[in-house]
């Protein structure tokens, strides 16, 4: 499906593709959502534009409430950086996915990444050459939110983690779809008791 030679690139699939696949309704616009938690609220812009097959997914999961009452599960915490982990708790996917009975064709979904001056993403590609982390649209930041790995190309459909900081080490190795605009400094209080009271669309 990929032919990488040198320093070409053909990308034989698109993100309609995987939209049918995955059966989603395919967003290519740049929505903000809002996180209601119990240390407060904060703003996320998600970028449809560059990843409309990882943003589509995520909205999906909001329109069915699955994020509602899960705790962030899982808190990394470095000297200079935070890992704050939420969505759904590997634990207790089945679950969820049993009480909303969720139409998913799989429980991943493929790593998305933008390239600046390409047109479409990259599916299933992550970088390792550190020099093409210089092309990417989007990477780690304050407030950036991203879905965790399932796999080496793979992304999960519901688990999802945010930063705290610039990390430049992990760019190009997962699907960056989104930042907070507002409220960063509520991510810097949140613990692993803490949870997501509601996650809503703006219009």
């Amino acid at each position: 499906m990929f032919l990488v030679q040198a320093c070409s690139y053909k990308n034989k699939i698109d993100s309609n593709y995987y939209c049918q696949k995955l059966k989603l309704s395919c967003t290519k616009n740049n929505k903000v959502v809002y996180f209601k938690t119990t240390k407060g609220d904060f703003e996320v812009k998600l970028f449809g534009k560059d990843n409309p097959v990882t943003v589509s997914n995520f909205l999906e999961n909001i329109e069915n409430n699955i994020y509602v009452n899960q705790k962030f599960y899982k808190i990394i915490n470095y000297p200079l950086i935070r890992f704050i982990h939420g969505g759904v708790n590997p634990e207790n996917k089945f679950f969820i996915e049993r009480k909303y009975n969720l139409n998913k064709t799989s429980p991943s979904i493929p790593l998305e990444i933008k390239f600046k001056e390409e047109i479409k993403p990259r599916y299933n590609y992550q970088i390792k050459n550190p020099s093409e982390t210089e092309n990417l649209v989007n990477t780690f930041d304050s407030g950036s939110i991203a879905m965790v790995k399932s796999g080496k190309n793979k992304s999960s459909s519901t688990e999802f983690f945010f930063v705290t900081s610039k990390i430049p080490e992990l760019d190009g190795r997962y699907s960056i779809f989104g930042k907070i605009i507002k409220g960063l400094e509520v991510l810097e209080k949140i613990n692993k008791e803490d949870y997501i009271k509601a996650v809503q669309i703006s219009n």
